[in-house]
């Protein structure tokens, strides 16, 4: 996957399935993470180049990005603006 623009690739955390407690979460109770690995970035936008890299963990908003499923794998694609902070 090659992004165009300003867009980012994103690979999820997996979401958390016990709390620090060791209570188990169910799925219907889990929550969207907002944690990621960056897979794939693309060129820019307008001559402004990327500040975010391939291999970057990020966070970025809770309903930032599209959904994407890609060979089995799922993936957030998102504006490089929906990223919060580099970890």
């Amino acid at each position: 996957m090659k992004p165009i623009n300003d867009r980012v690739v994103v690979k999820p955390a997996p979401a958390d399935t016990k709390t620090k407690g060791g209570i188990i979460i169910p799925d219907t109770a889990k929550e969207k993470p907002q944690r990621g690995e960056i897979v794939a970035v693309g060129p820019g936008k307008d001559g402004n180049k990327m500040t975010v890299s391939k291999g970057d963990i990020v966070l970025y908003g809770k309903y930032a990005g599209q959904e994407l499923n890609y060979e089995g794998e799922d993936y957030l694609i998102m504006r490089e603006d929906d990223i919060l902070v580099i970890l």
